[in-house]
């Protein structure tokens, strides 16, 4: 079974807000076995706009990818996330 992977980029307005968002979000992270690959270090803009922090997250699945993004827990986090911070976020099927 393939892995799945989280891959965000995100400009947060507010880093204390931003907080609670992370604090929210930890027990679904926990529930659907995510493994923190790259959170916020230093990058390298290569090509079109950069945001201001890279997630990349390895779930066992891609099921287990959609299900703690579809999960009530992360939902919550959710919706503090987007009050603090802009972004995208897609999920990868790796390889």
């Amino acid at each position: 079974m393939a892995k799945g992977y989280w891959i965000a980029r995100i400009d947060v307005r507010d880093a204390e807000g931003y907080k609670g968002y992370i604090a929210t979000a930890k027990p679904a992270f926990e529930r659907f076995g995510a493994h923190f690959l790259a959170r916020g270090g230093a990058f390298h803009e290569l090509e079109g706009a950069a945001r201001g922090r890279n997630v990349v997250i390895e779930f066992p699945s891609v099921q287990h990818a959609l299900d703690c993004y579809n999960s009530a827990e992360y939902q919550a986090a959710k919706l503090i996330r987007q009050q603090y911070a802009d972004g995208e976020m897609v999920i990868v099927e790796g390889a």
